[in-house]
């Protein structure tokens, strides 16, 4: 097992700045709801992790195999529902490979992506306050 962390500091307002792999994120809210519009918004952010790990599986997985690999585009939606996200859509679209050849890669990308795993599988949450 391996842990990865990543640190988040308030930033005033609604903003917050996330230190994660050596890379510094600005994490805010639209203007619309009363942040300042400096960064993409939390929800956002786990939208482009999902999309972003689904596409460097399917990377992963056409070069296991040996496929070629060309105009890879994955779009995911999420569907808001209260405080939460009710479903996830994710759409991929490739000029190759296509067809049953697109489907069992799709396949073999949702076995080793691990952000889609963790949503279908939740892990435990802790939340700890320091005193």
């Amino acid at each position: 097992m391996t842990d990865r962390t990543v640190q988040s500091r308030w930033d005033g307002g609604l903003r917050a700045v996330v230190q994660a792999g050596g890379f510094e994120l600005t994490v805010d809210e639209p203007e619309s709801m009363g942040g300042t519009d400096r960064g993409p918004q939390p929800t956002d952010l786990l939208l482009a992790s999902v999309a972003s790990c689904f596409t460097l599986a399917m990377a992963y997985s056409a070069a296991k195999r040996d496929i070629e690999l060309e105009g890879l585009d994955v779009d995911v939606t999420g569907r808001y529902d209260g405080p939460r996200f009710s479903r996830l859509l994710i759409e991929v679209r490739a000029q190759r490979p296509a067809g049953a050849e697109l489907a069992r890669l799709v396949s073999a990308a949702e076995r080793v992506c691990y952000v889609t795993n963790t949503l279908r599988r939740p892990p435990e949450i802790e939340i700890v306050g320091a005193s």
